[in-house]
């Protein structure tokens, strides 16, 4: 016990990107192959760099454990013939087990015989098992694969070494004629091959060759550089978990060092400046409070020789690169906006659903019918018009086409520049908002309509051609943008049903022409779809499935509404003095299924206890909506609650499938009537009470 064993794929250069999930990956792997395989352990340890994937397993045994177990066979009546000789199964049965029949024993399970054997599986040897590794190494997956040379396997890059130890042991074994050993490289440019007597001594050899082979370690060197850097300077380098991690990621021993540039490309926009650092170069943007200034650190993968060479070097490229931005920013502004808007008359969107200048005019429509279902002042109606209009000018400026993550930002600042309100200007920034599931929604209302128009936009457009997102399958971002206007509406406590809304945007691509699907199946792929969003959100903040369908049994409706009535109705279904309520509800939409029409007749009643409940219901319409419109969710339910003992009076007392045709009509349309106010709420009848008893 607490042997060691090493194993190590050296390649050539992996994508920084592919890194985290395969050091992941082999750690996973390495434990459930250890388990299959019966081989305890104590740890695990996973290394990457650029250059190596290894794994460090402790704690290892001799070999497997002796397995001492019985097996169980045929019932005694099987195993034995009349004229008790042994059977045919009960010879099948221990040649299966590597026994003979002398082995037979009988044991009672629950009254009835069965034949059994004593099976000892000796432990195979570690040594031997370990050859097997080779099986999980070709396991691994990554995003894209390579062959190289005559090879015929496709793995991540070239596998240009192996070591495989176990103790002092070298486990022979190969892959596209890499033969397995004890030597492992040290950094390209500053270290040595080195030989490994021992698997324990990996990481500390390797470190004597300026390679720093724990992940972590990398980092928080590097983290720690930085701090000091700053200490040093008296600068701020902000916390930047991504790019740290991916600087990580592209070395071996890392050294930190920093450069300057001139201070003249501070007149470009700080957005277009960091992106040129982090995204191209990736450097560590310089801040002093809020002012960039013109400095850069970078992490070399070396150490402090020539370092001021080093810096020189990179200087060198950063200039290029702020030269590009520089002119690209000054190009831009000698191009109206007008003149931008032509060009996207030019430019396909999709083929289906015409040019970006088509894409514009749809979601102007649609900002204007957001805006008036939404009431918003006049002003606000024609600055959301306004950024609408001009909302994609900006990607086809050179700005934007070099730097591909700065649309909207640049938009927002080359709106400025020719003289756009700063709500336009704004607007042109936050329609790409949320960018993620849970980021920051536009705070204005102007980005805010027209960040929702673009998105509904995209996605009725997206549907409408047949893209319908399935499974795993989400190429346009569909499910994102979904979330980021579900989002809007309950950050901005918009009171505008979503659903009637949808329904509306259909209506008028199906005018237009627009898309393949049939209008009713479009409707229903997409109001699927956006309930489908409600619900994930929804369950995300611990609403139980069943109230969710209720809640969304008739769309996502007025959505912050909606929600407020899933989280009231998910303390309510544990209240036992609801549950009568509840009842009388089910008792109401059952019955009201087979209701024609809901036109109520009250002449027609014949019962005190139709007509009190026609009444009740009558008094209470006014202060539900008005308790609904105003939010006040937990009154409209207590209001709603009203017609509790009334629907019990009314159900123990009348009888509803009269032979009268009349009044039995006139009786379901009450009921039906009554339905169509609960559905407001939710559909109850999905709520599943029972389950708390």
């Amino acid at each position: 016990m607490n042997k060691q064993a090493l194993f190590e794929i050296g390649l050539e250069e992996l994508p920084a990107r592919f890194i985290d999930d395969a050091e992941k990956q082999l750690k996973t792997k390495t434990a459930e192959w250890l388990g299959k395989n019966r081989l305890p352990s104590e740890q695990i340890t996973v290394f990457s760099t650029p250059r190596r994937l290894a794994v460090l397993i402790g704690g290892l045994p001799d070999k497997q454990p002796d397995i001492e177990e019985k097996a169980k066979g045929p019932a005694k009546h099987i195993a034995l013939t009349e004229d008790g000789e042994w059977s045919k199964a009960a010879i099948g049965f221990t040649k299966g087990q590597g026994k003979s029949v002398e082995d037979i024993y009988f044991e009672s399970i629950k009254g009835t015989e069965y034949a059994h054997v004593d099976k000892y599986i000796e432990g195979v040897s570690t040594e031997t098992i370990l050859q097997e590794f080779k099986e999980l190494i070709l396991s691994l997956t990554f995003p894209k694969n390579m062959r190289w040379g005559d090879r015929t396997l496709k793995y991540v890059r070239p596998i240009r070494w192996l070591v495989a130890l176990f103790e002092e042991k070298v486990i022979p074994f190969e892959i596209e004629g890499v033969q397995t050993g004890a030597v492992t490289k040290g950094h390209r440019f500053l270290g040595e091959d080195i030989t490994l007597h021992h698997p324990g001594a990996y990481e500390e050899s390797l470190e004597t060759q300026y390679v720093i082979a724990d992940r972590n370690k990398r980092m928080e060197d590097i983290n720690q550089q930085l701090v000091h850097l700053q200490e040093t300077k008296g600068w701020e380098i902000h916390e930047d978990k991504e790019l740290l991690k991916e600087v990580t990621d592209l070395v071996e021993f890392p050294t930190v060092f920093s450069g300057s540039f001139d201070e003249e490309f501070l007149k470009v926009p700080e957005e277009a400046l960091i992106t040129s650092m982090k995204e191209h170069q990736r450097y560590f943007p310089v801040h002093q409070g809020a002012s960039l200034l013109p400095y850069f650190v970078g992490v070399r993968n070396g150490d402090e020789q020539y370092l001021d060479n080093v810096a020189r070097g990179n200087e060198k490229v950063l200039r290029a690169r702020l030269s590009d931005a520089q002119f690209f920013y000054e190009e831009d502004q000698k191009i109206s906006i007008e003149s931008r808007l032509a060009k996207l008359k030019t430019i396909v969107y999709q083929e289906d659903l015409g040019t970006l200048a088509d894409k514009v005019l749809r979601v102007e429509e649609i900002t204007s019918l957001l805006s008036d279902k939404l009431s918003v002042s006049s002003e606000d109606k024609a600055h959301a018009g306004r950024a609408a209009h001009i909302s994609k000018f900006d990607l086809v400026t050179q700005m934007v086409d070099e730097f591909t993550n700065l649309q909207g930002m640049m938009g927002e600042k080359y709106a400025e520049i020719f003289g756009e309100s700063k709500e336009v200007a704004v607007a042109m920034r936050e329609q790409y908002m949320p960018k993620q599931a849970g980021s920051a929604s536009p705070e204005t209302t102007v980005g805010a309509i027209l960040s929702v128009a673009d998105k509904l936009d995209t996605i009725v457009g997206t549907i409408a051609i047949g893209n319908l997102p399935s499974g795993s399958q989400d190429p346009y971002g569909l499910r994102r943008q979904a979330l980021g206007i579900l989002q809007i509406f309950g950050d901005h406590n918009w009171k505008t049903d979503l659903t009637e809304l949808l329904d509306e945007i259909i209506d008028h691509y199906k005018r237009k022409g627009l898309g393949t699907v049939p209008e009713e199946q479009l409707k229903k792929d997409v109001h699927e779809f956006f309930d489908a969003r409600a619900a994930y959100l929804m369950k995300k903040e611990n609403v139980e499935s069943d109230i969710v369908d209720a809640v969304l049994a008739s769309g996502v409706g007025f959505y912050p509404i909606t929600k407020q009535k899933a989280h009231l109705l998910s303390e309510k279904r544990n209240d036992s003095d609801f549950r009568e309520v509840h009842e009388s509800f089910g008792r109401v939409l059952n019955m009201a299924e087979k209701a024609d029409s809901s036109a109520v007749d009250p002449s027609l009643f014949d019962k005190e206890e139709e007509m009190n409940l026609y009444h009740v219901h009558k008094d209470m319409m006014t202060e539900f909506e008005s308790s609904l419109n105003a939010s006040q969710v937990e009154k409209a339910l207590d209001t709603l609650t009203l017609l509790a003992a009334p629907i019990h009076g009314f159900f123990d007392n009348i009888m509803v499938m009269t032979e009268d045709n009349k009044v039995r009509e006139n009786r379901l349309a009450l009921l039906n009537n009554i339905a169509e106010t609960l559905y407001m709420f939710a559909d109850f009848r999905a709520v599943q009470w029972k389950q708390h008893n």
